[in-house]
């Protein structure tokens, strides 16, 4: 006797809703880092940070080619680097910037103090930021000890504008937050 299939079985409804997806492309190991952690608190998003080296506008190429159905983000610093390429591509592919000037460690430095001073370079911003977290080094992000601050960083971050100092990285967390 052939086995029948319960049709209820193959018509149930998962039991679980699927997680939205939030793909965001970075340049470095801190900025990966800082995302991992960001998703252990974020459920039930999925966020899936994606390392490419490259210039801001190669990161938002690279996002586009590996589009989905997810919402894409790229994680730029803008360095020595012209953002301009990269806004026109980003905005003309529907990729989302967090644009962090000069660099990634601005944000970083947001989690503990106001940061309204122009940084005249990433090495200025490093320096400024081993004052709240002693022994920082790049791609050595302990993103415990930013876990309860993130809610002042966003604070921080809307309140300081464009410019230099400036990060976007708000926008992102908000994203993940919201999903």
């Amino acid at each position: 006797m052939a086995r029948r299939e319960n049709s209820a079985r193959r018509h149930r409804t998962p039991s679980r809703t699927s997680a939205s997806r939030v793909l965001a492309v970075c340049c470095g190991q801190t900025e990966q880092a800082y995302l991992d952690g960001l998703k252990r608190l974020s459920k039930p998003v999925t966020l899936k940070p994606v390392v490419k080296v490259g210039s801001p506008a190669q990161l938002v190429r690279h996002a586009v080619k590996l589009r989905e159905n997810d919402e894409h983000w790229c994680v730029v610093d803008v360095d020595e680097f012209d953002i301009d390429e990269a806004i026109a591509e980003a905005a003309s592919s529907g990729i989302s910037l967090a644009v962090s000037n000069p660099c990634f460690e601005v944000w970083l430095i947001l989690h503990f103090a106001d940061c309204t001073a122009g940084l005249a370079s990433p090495k200025a911003a490093s320096d400024k930021l081993r004052k709240h977290l002693p022994g920082y080094a790049k791609g050595a992000l302990d993103f415990a000890r930013l876990a309860e601050l993130v809610d002042k960083a966003v604070e921080r971050a809307k309140a300081l504008g464009a410019g230099n100092p400036s990060s976007d990285m708000w926008r992102l967390v908000e994203v993940v937050r919201k999903h």
